[in-house]
């Protein structure tokens, strides 16, 4: 760890003597530059970058600590999709993102009573750690998509605002709701079964429901994963790009179509475990994430120009 913040701190020093940007724009405190970075939460100084940077595209770190170099945006309207909540900036991505989400809303569009996918959030232009919200998204390889179908792509910026998705589950999330239909079983295996998915997180009900529905190939099972919420949005995260190194993927899923993991998920929202020993206990503080905590390169990027 000493000799992580020397070297970051040499960044620091070298960039300060030549970075033209060198002052962190901030609507609350314009006046953060490089020498006070360390000072400051990275979400602080990368939720305020509106930008991308310029450059070939790179994810550099992992998916809760990490940075994003020149993000490309999705367009807020495009034929088979809408980005939602336009107003947190946060329809950008890795390429292979912006490539993964187009591909997936075509298909979307070939189901009954879709016209294509009401996407949330992505990433931020630079990656990072935001300002309200996700862990991960930092990569520019994590999106959200939401479970309502997109049955109307002329959604003013307004309405994109206002409008919410739907709840697909019920009993806390055990079981599938009403809502849930064959469709976003369908939307899901797909997105599964492309190559480049690393892992789709969603409500243990759903991954339960496509466990015992499932009569074919089980294969994209293993890469949807059980996780509290997403009953509103199923998370994508695709795994890092060919040759980019700096990169770092999660740790694969356990072998097989994890079914039985899904189904203690469900056991344990039906019947919640005994508490641990020391109930009182209190949580764990979770401290901010800042630059010291982000790889090297993530400084780079922060002041990089557009």
């Amino acid at each position: 760890m000493v000799l992580r913040a020397a070297v970051v701190g040499l960044l620091v020093l070298a960039l300060a003597g030549c970075a033209s940007d060198d002052v962190v724009e901030m609507a609350d405190n314009p006046q953060i530059t490089v020498s006070h970075m360390n000072e400051t939460p990275a979400r602080q100084l990368f939720g305020h970058r509106t930008e991308p940077t310029a450059g070939r595209p790179r994810s550099y770190g992992s998916y809760a600590r990490g940075c994003l170099q020149a993000g490309a945006q999705l367009p807020e309207t495009g034929p088979t999709w809408q980005a939602m909540r336009l107003s947190r900036n946060r329809n950008w991505a890795h390429p292979e993102m912006i490539d993964f989400v187009q591909d997936l809303s075509r298909f979307a569009a070939t189901m009954p009573g879709w016209e294509g996918l009401y996407v949330g959030d992505m990433s931020q232009p630079r990656g990072g750690p935001m300002l309200t919200g996700h862990a991960s998204h930092q990569l520019g390889l994590d999106a959200d998509i939401w479970m309502l179908p997109a049955t109307d792509l002329t959604l003013t910026r307004a309405e994109r605002e206002s409008l919410s998705s739907i709840s697909t589950r019920r009993a806390g999330g055990a079981y599938v709701g009403e809502a849930w239909t064959a469709q976003h079983w369908q939307l899901i295996r797909h997105a599964a079964s492309d190559p480049r998915v690393a892992r789709i997180f969603v409500f243990p009900g759903a991954k339960v429901w496509m466990c015992e529905h499932e009569t074919g190939d089980r294969s994209y099972l293993r890469q949807i994963r059980p996780w509290y919420g997403h009953h509103y949005h199923f998370h994508v995260r695709l795994t890092c790009p060919n040759g980019n190194d700096d990169c770092v993927n999660q740790v694969a899923p356990p072998p097989g179509d994890g079914c039985e993991e899904a189904r203690q998920w469900q056991r344990n929202i039906l019947n919640p475990p005994p508490p641990q020993p020391d109930p009182n206990r209190p949580a764990p503080v979770r401290g901010e994430i800042m630059m010291d905590d982000l790889p090297a390169q993530c400084i780079n990027v922060l002041l990089g120009a557009r």
